[in-house]
C-alpha cells in the first residue's frame, strides 16, 4: 500500500500548509482538464481537431446528462457538475500513469467532493422549497402506520449518501491499483513465466481505464440524481 502514502514534496513533516504528492497531482489534474477545455475548444474549427472533438463531446454529454436526469431547470448548475466530472475523470486517468499518484484513491479527497454535493443540494432544497423539502422523506403512497418508519429509513438513507458517494469512488480506484501492484510483483517471482503476470497486468490496466471513466460517470450521474431530489422533492 506504499503507492497510496501521502508524502511531502520537499521532505520534512506534513502540516496543513505542506505541499504533498496529493496537492501536486490535484494541481496537475486541474491543469490537464483546463488545457483540454481551453486549448481544445479555442479554435472552433468547422472540421474539429481531436482535442476539439473530445472537448465538445464531453461538454455535450454532461449537458445532456444534467438535462435528462435532473430536468431542464437544473441546467443552471451545469458548470458545477461539469467541473466535478472533469476533475474526477482526469484525476482517475492521471493516476494510471506509471509512478503517478491517484488522488481519488484517498477518501479525504472524495469525501470533500461528496460532502460538497450533499450540503449544496440540501441547502438548495430548503432554499427553494422551505419545509416542503421534507416531503422527500414522507411516502404518501404507503399505509399511514408505516409512513413514520419509512420516513426514518429515508432520512438515514439520505444522510448516508455522501459516505457511499465517496467510498465508492475511492474504493474502486484503490482496489484496482492494489491488485495491479500485486500482479506486477509476481513477475520477478515466477522466473521464466514472468510474462503471465505481465499479461494479467496489461488486461487489468485496460479494465482500470474503463473503471476510471465509469467511476467519473457514476459520481456525476449520482450528483444529478441528488440535484433532482433538491429541485423536485415530492416523493
Amino acid at each position: 500500500m506504499d503507492q497510496f502514502r501521502v508524502e511531502a514534496l520537499f521532505g520534512g513533516d506534513i502540516a496543513w500548509y505542506t505541499p504533498t504528492n496529493v496537492t501536486l497531482w490535484m494541481a496537475l489534474t486541474v491543469l490537464a482538464a483546463t488545457a483540454l477545455m481551453v486549448f481544445g475548444a479555442r479554435g472552433r474549427a468547422l472540421v474539429p481537431s481531436r482535442a476539439q472533438s473530445a472537448a465538445e463531446m464531453t461538454y455535450g454529454f454532461i449537458y445532456k446528462m444534467v438535462e435528462d436526469v435532473a430536468g431542464h431547470d437544473a441546467v443552471r448548475f451545469f458548470p458545477y457538475i461539469f467541473t466535478l466530472f472533469m476533475f474526477v475523470l482526469f484525476a482517475n486517468l492521471l493516476g494510471l500513469i506509471p509512478f503517478a499518484f491517484t488522488t481519488t484513491s484517498h477518501i479525504a479527497v472524495t469525501a470533500v467532493l461528496a460532502f460538497a454535493v450533499f450540503f449544496t443540494v440540501t441547502a438548495l432544497g430548503f432554499i427553494l422549497h422551505g419545509t416542503k423539502f421534507l416531503k422527500l422523506f414522507w411516502v404518501d403512497s404507503a399505509p399511514l402506520a408505516l409512513r413514520p418508519v419509512l420516513a426514518l429509513i429515508e432520512v438515514i438513507s439520505y444522510c448516508v449518501r455522501p459516505v457511499s458517494h465517496s467510498i465508492r469512488l475511492a474504493g474502486a480506484m484503490m482496489a484496482g491499483h492494489a491488485v495491479a501492484k500485486v500482479f506486477a510483483s509476481f513477475a520477478a517471482a515466477l522466473g521464466a513465466f514472468f510474462f503471465v503476470p505481465i499479461l494479467a497486468v496489461t488486461a487489468l490496466y485496460a479494465l482500470e481505464l474503463l473503471v476510471a471513466v465509469i467511476q467519473a460517470y457514476v459520481f456525476t450521474i449520482l450528483t444529478c440524481v441528488y440535484l433532482k431530489d433538491a429541485l423536485h422533492p415530492a416523493h
